[in-house]
């Protein structure tokens, strides 16, 4: 039979292992709770850093993309450059003297994208080029490149060479609810077309 104290030194013992668990349990909740933060904690840090990011012009609000508006311009029939040899790209030409943050600008250049290939793509424009369009798409990865213009003065000059050459051409306007004044010209759109012709236009721009 177990004495009193064999039965005694065990019951201690399966206290001091069930007092570790606990221990062990309380502290391990509480690191896991300092080091991970809940779920509402974490999005008020992810909404905090958005609004910094907005604040010094990094991205760019949902109202800046709703509200953009694009110059329609005139349409140029570009099926003659169809004749030119080589890759066929896209341009994207940013006004620096605005001083656009990096989201602002990227969201202008996606507006000049999408109106560029719009107008190239619509059978009733006669900017329709579905060859040239293909060349680009197929070709070589839908290549496009970002340049920088000083301000809307030179960036006017080149949207008028474009046209003289047959370059379908775009230039964007903003709608001033962030950043900039309304009406602002910020990114001259070119293409797609013969690198060698856009070359001609944009040749001496340095990269954004």
């Amino acid at each position: 039979m177990r004495t009193f104290s064999s039965v005694m030194a065990s019951t201690q013992s399966t206290t001091t292992v069930i007092t570790a668990c606990l221990i062990s349990f309380v502290t391990g909740y509480y690191v896991k709770s300092w080091l991970m933060p809940s779920k509402s904690s974490r999005k008020s840090k992810r909404r905090s850093s958005i609004e910094a990011s907005r604040n010094t012009g990094d991205v760019e609000s949902v109202s800046d993309y709703e509200y953009d508006t694009e110059s329609d311009g005139p349409d140029v029939d570009s099926r003659e450059l169809n004749q030119v040899p080589g890759d066929v790209k896209m341009v994207l030409v940013v006004r620096q003297d605005l001083k656009m943050g990096k989201g602002k600008a990227a969201a202008q250049c996606s507006h000049a994208t999408l109106a560029l290939y719009k107008k190239i793509t619509n059978p009733t424009s006669p900017a329709f080029n579905p060859e040239m369009v293909q060349r680009w798409e197929y070709g070589n990865g839908q290549a496009k490149i970002t340049l920088q213009v000083p301000n809307q003065e030179e960036m006017d000059i080149l949207f008028a060479q474009a046209l003289s050459l047959g370059v379908n051409a775009y230039i964007v306007h903003d709608a001033g609810r962030t950043q900039i004044a309304a009406g602002s010209a910020t990114v001259l759109g070119l293409g797609p077309a013969p690198k060698a012709v856009l070359d001609e236009i944009t040749g001496s721009l340095k990269l954004y």
